[in-house]
């Protein structure tokens, strides 16, 4: 009995741990979401979407240049490092050999634990320095080298996830290897794969230090990506640093429409792949 009293009393209080860790978290989150609406909320509003910044000092005016330079930079960032961190990944899980595997893997790790800054100083010396002028194609090339590696270790484990049997039943079958991957493998995996890709997206979305050493910013419309690009996270930087009141407020408002961003391509991309998965059972 005493034995078994311990067993309960231990998971009693692990479970109770668990439940309290958990409850920090999610607690955490809706912390940020709440204080970001209450601070935020009440200033956005159709001029905030749609207006471009006012000179300093002056009251109202809106972030629509860096909404669309932060959409415009993040799917740059999406077509650079999504393609490259997804085949990476097929790679790794079904031709890489040890000592290959390693040192990709290894690379991989190295590079989504460098800061962003330095990623943002790199992407200055390979794109704008050459072209001699801050774009979004440099903001873009930098938040693309930071998708690659989370995409890549992602993709990877999914895919390695998914049973053995179902390779070995499809080349028993007689198919070659390369569209057992592409027909059984990866559909198999693809739901937790872009869940992977959503989240290296959204893990980018709101990196200000490369964008300061790449697109810069801009108080109006950029005309061509060559040109120095407005981005949200740099514009809520400005803003939140400032003296006037009025900027501040304007930070918290760019902080929530960020988040939504993030929140709203979180969800479209779900519904896609949901309605995907309906049609393909029915």
């Amino acid at each position: 009995m005493n034995r078994l009293a311990y067993r309960k009393a231990v998971n009693f209080v692990m479970l109770s741990a668990t439940g309290v860790c958990t409850l920090v978290s999610v607690s955490a989150l809706f912390v940020i979401l709440g204080f970001l609406a209450f601070k935020g909320g009440s200033s956005i509003d159709w001029a905030f979407l749609t207006k471009l910044p006012l000179p300093t000092g002056m009251t109202g005016g809106g972030m629509a240049n860096g909404i669309v330079g932060s959409a415009l930079m993040v799917g740059l960032a999406a077509l650079l490092g999504l393609p490259v961190g997804f085949l990476g990944g097929i790679y790794l899980a079904e031709f890489a050999g040890k000592t290959s595997g390693f040192v990709i893997r290894y690379m991989a790790d190295l590079l989504n634990g460098v800061p962003s800054i330095v990623v943002g100083i790199l992407a200055y010396m390979l794109v704008v320095a050459p072209l001699h002028t801050y774009s979004a194609y440099g903001g873009g090339f930098a938040l693309g080298l930071m998708v690659i590696p989370i995409t890549l270790r992602s993709t990877e484990q999914f895919l390695l996830n998914v049973p053995r049997a179902l390779r070995e039943g499809a080349l028993a079958l007689g198919a070659p290897k390369w569209k057992v991957i592409s027909t059984v493998v990866v559909p198999a995996a693809s739901k937790g794969i872009l869940t992977g890709m959503i989240l290296g997206v959204a893990r980018v979305a709101g990196e200000t230090a490369p964008l300061l050493f790449t697109a810069l910013n801009n108080d109006f419309w950029a005309k061509s990506l060559k040109q120095p690009t407005a981005s949200l996270p740099v514009m809520i930087y400005y803003h939140a640093i400032s003296l006037y009141d009025d900027w501040n407020r304007q930070a918290w408002a760019a902080g929530l429409v960020l988040l939504g961003m993030v929140l709203l391509t979180n969800i479209t991309v779900r519904w896609i792949m949901g309605r995907g998965i309906s049609v393909q059972k029915g």
